[in-house]
């Protein structure tokens, strides 16, 4: 398995080196900065498996940070992690609605953060864990871009073969349009919302092979969509 690469958008020097140690004892690759502006020139240059960012950082707060990388092709899906002294219940849900994965209030312990990391990398990107991505009765070879229902190959266009990707890298979760489109065409793209739909039921008739399988992918009301077993078109 390849080294996990994280950025760490840390100010605190001594917490900053503490952190980079017990990391790169548990093989991850550690990019470190100081300055919000330079995580982002960072993330675009390296993409990163994880981003740690402290929510009081140099040039851009964390938030700021959270929501633009949120919102850069290539970064829309990078879990992060925010950092904080801010304890509040207010604080935590903003981080969480900017776009955070978790929220880690300080002092914490290293060991714990470490084990957090490693929890999020599972549930959020379970391809570093291997080359195949697996929901149910569906399994993904992300490298021989392949997919296969009950054993069956399923043939998918390229939309769709990254659309079903992003939905097996993040299983129940809910997904706008909006959010979609972001993350499956990059934010610079001019498709409209209905190309979503669009695509969605091509995925569907595929991946159910036209009625053959239960229908995985759940339509949420007024919210997008969801990959889960309760599916319904």
């Amino acid at each position: 398995m390849a080294r996990a690469k994280m950025l760490l958008v840390e100010d605190d020097a001594a917490l900053a080196e503490l952190l980079i140690w017990h990391f790169k004892r548990e093989d991850f690759e550690v990019a470190h900065t100081v300055d919000g502006e330079e995580a982002l020139l960072l993330a675009q240059e390296n993409v990163p498996d994880i981003v740690l960012l402290d929510w009081m950082v140099e040039s851009l707060s964390g938030i700021e940070v959270c929501r633009r990388l949120r919102r850069m092709n290539g970064t829309a899906n990078v879990p992060i992690i925010m950092l904080t002294a801010r304890g509040e219940e207010e604080d935590r849900v903003r981080g969480l609605e900017t776009g955070a994965d978790d929220y880690v209030t300080k002092p914490f312990s290293p060991r714990e953060l470490v084990a957090r990391v490693g929890a999020v990398l599972r549930r959020v990107r379970p391809a570093l864990a291997g080359e195949t991505l697996t929901f149910a009765d569906v399994e993904m070879d992300t490298v021989g871009h392949k997919v296969r229902r009950g054993g069956q190959v399923i043939p998918l266009g390229p939309t769709e073969f990254r659309l079903l990707k992003h939905f097996l890298e993040h299983p129940g979760w809910v997904f706008s349009r909006e959010r979609l489109l972001d993350s499956v065409w990059g934010q610079d793209s001019d498709i409209e919302l209905r190309t979503v739909d669009v695509h969605i039921r091509r995925l569907r008739k595929a991946i159910n092979a036209d009625g053959k399988y239960r229908d995985i992918i759940r339509t949420v009301r007024s919210a997008g969509y969801a990959l889960d077993t309760d599916g319904a078109g």
